[in-house]
């Protein structure tokens, strides 16, 4: 509930500083605020918007919580998240010939793949060399971004007739992930993920290891954990998973890979992990709230007139304000609890040290 508590606060602090700017420019924020409200969810189409901008965040949410637990930063979520979305694009136009519960779910899988093979890499330079996540982790997104572009405008390009941009080819029918009225099924899908993560890190063996080598990998080192193997597994897994957001970005609302449509999405994957308080099941509601704002914010300057950059203005304050948690326990007077979990947001140096 602590949590919970900060959490709701950095996002109060943030609308009412959001709020001051509006009303310093000119615009109403009740206005603002109201109309960004119709947009996210005034009505079902309003809702699915929403929906389908929340969900690759909920995978790269989790992707970053994920690897939180055994006190690594992975940065590198936004490269992952691409190498998934074109990877699933690729097994979607590329396939023929198969029923659409076997291609659907082949170009998934193929997407997760391709964003844990990935991120394994930052962890295997992490154990073996002593390299920071954070730096390699940023490096390969480069490289990714790099690569998607090639391969977007390169071998995998769209050469239908018109075509100039770069872009793959749209997939097929049979790779397309459905929607159940307003509500996508890839967030569905990232709900259930959400369980499972929560299951794996609280109720099996190396959920505990994890959890003990992001507390301290010395203690797990000496009680017999093998923690080079626990920090690779845990990038790998966390690679998967901002990979699976890519696939379902690809094959749930954009219908292709094309370089520009992904931007960011990884990269949000750190507010929304800091503001569940790296939480599996925290994650959700943040990247709804996110998701909300990213829907409605077209609304937002079509009714009230302001720019819609000023979501990521309340984005930036969000990410503020959960930083600098000591600012929010001393404006509510809070004091950490013994054992209370504390974020990390930076690791060691050394070869699993």
């Amino acid at each position: 509930m602590r949590s919970v508590i900060l959490s709701v606060t950095a996002v109060v602090l943030a609308l009412l500083i959001g709020a001051g700017i509006l009303a310093l420019s000119g615009a109403s924020p009740v206005a603002a605020y109201t109309a960004l409200a119709q947009g996210a969810f005034g009505d079902a189409q309003a809702w699915q918007r929403t929906l389908e901008k929340a969900t690759p965040l909920v995978f790269s949410g989790l992707a970053v919580a994920f690897a939180f637990k055994a006190g690594l930063f992975n940065i590198g979520a936004q490269g992952q998240l691409l190498l998934g979305a074109i990877t699933a694009a690729a097994v979607g136009f590329g396939v023929e010939g198969l029923p659409a519960f076997i291609h659907a779910p082949l170009a998934l899988l193929a997407g997760a793949a391709a964003g844990a093979a990935f991120a394994a890499i930052a962890g295997a330079l992490k154990v073996y060399t002593g390299a920071h996540e954070v730096i390699t982790t940023i490096m390969l997104n480069y490289i990714a971004i790099n690569l998607t572009d090639y391969l977007a405008d390169g071998p995998w390009k769209d050469t239908s007739p018109g075509n100039i941009v770069a872009r793959t080819p749209r997939i097929l029918d049979t790779a397309m992930l459905p929607t159940w009225g307003p509500i996508p099924s890839g967030f569905v899908l990232s709900v259930l993920l959400a369980g499972v993560i929560y299951w794996l890190l609280w109720k099996t063996t190396f959920g505990f290891e994890i959890r003990t080598v992001g507390q301290n990998r010395h203690a797990a080192r000496y009680a017999g954990m093998r923690v080079a193997r626990t920090v690779i597994l845990t990038m790998l897994i966390s690679g998967l998973f901002a990979g699976l957001g890519g696939a379902v970005e690809t094959q749930g609302v954009v219908g292709r890979y094309q370089p520009g449509f992904n931007v960011g999405l990884g990269f949000e994957g750190i507010t929304i992990a800091l503001l569940a308080k790296t939480h599996p099941f925290g994650v959700i509601p943040a990247a709804l709230l996110v998701g909300a704002m990213k829907a409605g914010s077209s609304q937002m300057q079509f009714v009230a007139d302001v720019p819609k950059e000023i979501i990521d203005v309340i984005q930036a304050l969000i990410l503020f304000f959960i930083a600098a948690e000591f600012l929010l326990r001393r404006l509510l007077h809070l004091q950490p609890e013994a054992g209370e979990e504390q974020l990390v947001l930076s690791t060691g140096w050394g070869s699993g040290e």
